[in-house]
């Protein structure tokens, strides 16, 4: 459950690293019937497409047991501890549902609305995305800024009051302006992150990224567990729970195990 030498240096070079195989299909199964009944929950909690359709559940765990296992799964707690040499607290967990002609996600880093928001003090945290479907460059895969991470927090980031989400999320969401994208990608260059399911990605809270519209058939579902030290937590709470932590106790990792008593199609006691 620890990550090589290869495979921190490519995490702090670039930003980010995929770790493939961290879950197994049955384990995949699980989160992943676990994550399409969370998305049906009638709250304000979960974002809608146009259509009505779910693309977004915010604190995933704080609504399903198998998804509150998931981010104490040790393929994704240890990897975490290892890169910032601290115990861990999940600061905001979420389902994205990247639907069929659906919503794009603006350039941003999620540390910009941690940080202005929800008054997270250091650039210090990872997002976590476990891969429940595969991802190619088809499906709307994830789009990233290599290196950005070296920016710190990107000055040049605004809330757009026309974003369709903005009455949601978006009101919330520092995107990055055109023109800094443009330079940061002159600098940096740009990458697509793709990996077959039960793959992990582990990437700097402070890296650039965004996502398109996925016009494909295909199904592009992720987990995302973000998580910060425990000493470098939240100190503003105008956000509700399920978008920012108000539990800072750190995640102790259960066994490899963890999830092999929830069987998909059944329901968790």
């Amino acid at each position: 459950m620890q990550l090589s030498t290869e495979q921190v240096a490519a995490y702090r070079t670039k930003g980010w690293v995929v770790v493939p195989d961290s879950l197994g299909e049955a384990e995949v199964a699980v989160v992943t019937e676990a994550a399409l009944e969370v998305l049906e929950r009638p709250g304000p909690e979960v974002g809608r497409e146009a259509d009505g359709s779910p693309h977004v559940c915010w604190g995933m765990h704080l609504f399903d047991e198998r998804l509150a296992t998931l981010t104490r799964h040790p393929g994704l707690v240890k990897p975490s501890r290892q890169l910032l040499a601290n115990d861990i607290y999940v600061h905001q967990s979420r389902i994205n549902m990247k639907q069929t002609n659906g919503s794009i996600v603006a350039w941003h880093q999620d540390f910009g609305t941690y940080h202005r928001v929800d008054g997270v003090p250091d650039p210090r945290g990872i997002m976590i995305a476990v891969f429940c479907d595969d991802v190619t460059a088809v499906n709307a895969p994830l789009l990233a800024v290599p290196g950005s991470q070296r920016e710190g927090l990107v000055s040049t980031a605004a809330i757009d009051p026309t974003a369709p989400d903005h009455a949601e999320v978006a009101r919330y969401r520092y995107d990055i302006t055109d023109d800094t994208m443009a330079e940061l990608v002159d600098r940096y260059g740009l990458e697509t992150i793709t990996a077959t399911a039960g793959s992990v990605l582990f990437m700097d809270m402070t890296v650039v990224h965004g996502s398109s519209v996925n016009i494909s058939p295909l199904r592009r579902l992720l987990l995302y567990v973000n998580v910060c030290p425990i000493d470098n937590c939240g100190l503003s709470f105008e956000r509700p729970e399920y978008y920012a932590a108000r539990d800072f106790a750190p995640l102790e990792p259960l066994d490899a195990g963890c999830l092999d008593r929830f069987q998909a199609g059944t329901i968790p006691r």
